[in-house]
């Protein structure tokens, strides 16, 4: 379940997740991890910190920044966006082998990884609907395009 926004300001929070549209098929060459394609579609990008979480998220969210991780090369690309954040008291595993979706490049975003998630990036299925995963509450249309 989703962290409250007390959690996050006192610190418990410590996971999060991003929902990242990618409007049209990219080519995404990630360091030395090589070369992936990432078809257009909704992603969940698991991560976590464990002092700054709000910095680490600002850090993926600016426009300007060293690619460093995994996801800064993604998220560089032209037509690729955050379109939401969650913020989780959950451990980052636990709540990553919890999200469904399809891995399309093994390891990404889990180099450190010890848990055998497999990919810290996972594809949603095209046919789930935004609400439905992520609460009535949340409405894409409130999102910025």
């Amino acid at each position: 379940m989703a962290a409250d926004a007390a959690s996050v300001a006192s610190g418990h929070a410590r996971t999060y997740q991003l929902l990242i549209r990618v409007s049209r098929r990219v080519t995404v060459t990630v360091g030395r991890f090589g070369t992936f394609d990432f078809p257009a579609g909704w992603y969940v990008y698991t991560g976590s910190a464990v002092r700054n979480l709000e910095a680490r998220v600002r850090r993926h969210l600016s426009a300007h920044k060293t690619l460093r991780w995994h996801i800064d090369y993604l998220l560089a690309q032209p037509g690729v966006a955050v379109r939401d954040v969650l913020y989780f008291v959950e451990p980052e595993c636990a709540l990553n082998q919890r999200q469904i979706g399809e891995i399309l490049v093994p390891g990404f975003g889990a180099s450190d990884c010890r848990a055998g998630c497999g990919s810290h990036l996972k594809r949603l299925p095209s046919r789930l609907s935004f609400r439905a995963y992520f609460g009535r509450d949340r409405d894409p249309r409130a999102l910025p395009k």
